[in-house]
């Protein structure tokens, strides 16, 4: 398994509630593909460095796993497809 980074942005419009909800969602994710957490660094509500669909902020979620580069392909595909993230990416950390 490789070590992988991720960093995501939440919509800012969610309550509070909802972003423990969409957290999980992306953990259960990783969980199920094979993959093993070892740590979730929530930053909160953030300024974004330039809007982005006309918001200037978001909620940043720092995610450190251990996975196989399957499981990184599927978390980036659903990312694309989900309605709740705004910006991601995904970095492979060096062993």
């Amino acid at each position: 398994m490789r070590k992988y980074e991720t960093v995501f942005v939440i919509r800012p419009e969610m309550e509070d509630d909802k972003y423990a909800e969409v957290i999980e969602k992306y953990k259960a994710l990783i969980e199920n593909n094979g993959g093993e957490i070892t740590n979730i660094d929530k930053w909160g509500k953030r300024r974004l460095a330039y809007e982005i669909d006309h918001m200037r902020e978001g909620f940043y979620v720092v995610v450190k796993f251990s996975a196989e580069p399957k499981t990184a392909e599927e978390l980036d595909r659903v990312y694309k497809i989900s309605d709740e993230i705004i910006r991601h990416i995904i970095v492979r950390e060096d062993d």
